[in-house]
């Protein structure tokens, strides 16, 4: 009853919250930039307003204060989300609003997206204890990480995070994902009596599904860098907490191989000058190839699910 009045809350918000936001936005005239480099059916998006994943941020500490106040792994894990959150808005802040093209600096985003991780991965494993029996994939029992914990922790953060900043590429596409893989955590949290990792998986799928209404295609606001660093720390913090880590490449399969196709193209284009998409990552390569924008963000979307199903076997 608590999971369900949960997402209610969060679902509530994150829906009611639009219509007042994403005007604000507007006259605000913080909207995307769109690359000349990239799809030139993307041009027409010029404009439209971005840093909507406050959207979906704002309603998980409310959840967590109403819900489950008292535990220590829920609001670590507000922590790592909201700051992963606050570092894509002020990348953001900076690209739209004081017209700085590259937004905060490679080696400034990175260092305090470390020192996020570092602190939140200390907080799980000295604090909390959490740093042992790890699930392994397809049902092969647990391990135990031992000082392969914490960069281990570290790195799935970092990576997660980025990566599906590299997948919010399509109108709906990184937030309906997310939202699969925020719902294999909640099931995952159910079954096994994790009640911060449901919760807090359970608020952030309803948060999605409620942005979900403002940001498919045709996007009426984008998440931004605000939305999607935030939705990959979450991922990994939720792996981190529930002790599946090492699952994570199968929940997020999705943003796995949208990384790896940004990491084949540039790796081919400077040894060979060829390649090997037509454009990376990947989602454009099949625009290009003819698919309309809705076919490829629902096949991904079921590749999502099928990531998600492994996971779980």
């Amino acid at each position: 009853m608590i999971l369900w009045a949960a997402g209610l809350v969060a679902f509530a918000m994150t829906f009611g919250m639009g219509p007042v936001v994403i005007p604000l936005l507007t006259r605000l005239r913080l909207g995307q930039m769109v690359r000349e480099a990239g799809p030139q059916s993307h041009l027409k998006k010029q404009g439209t307003p971005t840093m909507g994943g406050i959207l979906f941020l704002l309603p998980l500490p409310v959840v967590v204060a109403i819900f489950d106040r008292q535990s220590l792994e829920a609001w670590a894990l507000v922590f790592i989300i909201w700051g992963f959150g606050l570092v894509g808005f002020a990348d953001d802040f900076l690209k739209v609003a004081l017209k700085r093209p590259l937004g905060l600096r490679a080696r400034e985003k990175l260092l305090l997206q470390v020192v996020l991780a570092v602190v939140f991965t200390w907080v799980v494993g000295q604090v909390l204890h959490l740093d042992q029996n790890y699930v392994l994939p397809f049902g092969l029992g647990t391990i135990s990480l031992k000082w392969w914990f914490g960069p281990l922790s570290v790195l799935a953060i970092l990576g997660s995070g980025n990566a599906v900043n590299i997948t919010d590429g399509l109108d709906g596409l990184a937030a309906g994902a997310t939202g699969i893989a925020m719902m294999f955590f909640t099931f995952w949290g159910v079954a096994f009596h994790h009640n911060t990792v449901s919760l807090v998986g359970m608020a952030m799928a309803a948060g999605l599904l409620g942005f979900l209404r403002y940001n498919v295609h045709p996007a009426r606001v984008f998440m931004g860098d605000t939305g999607s660093l935030a939705l990959g720390a979450a991922l990994a913090g939720l792996a981190v907490v529930s002790q599946t880590t090492l699952l994570l490449p199968l929940i997020g399969i999705l943003f796995v191989v949208e990384t790896l196709s940004v990491i084949i193209q540039v790796i081919s284009f400077k040894l060979t000058g060829k390649r090997v998409f037509r454009m990376s990552p990947i989602h454009h390569h099949f625009e290009l190839g003819g698919w309309p924008e809705e076919r490829v963000v629902s096949v991904f979307w079921i590749f999502s699910i099928l990531g998600a199903l492994l996971a779980w076997w």
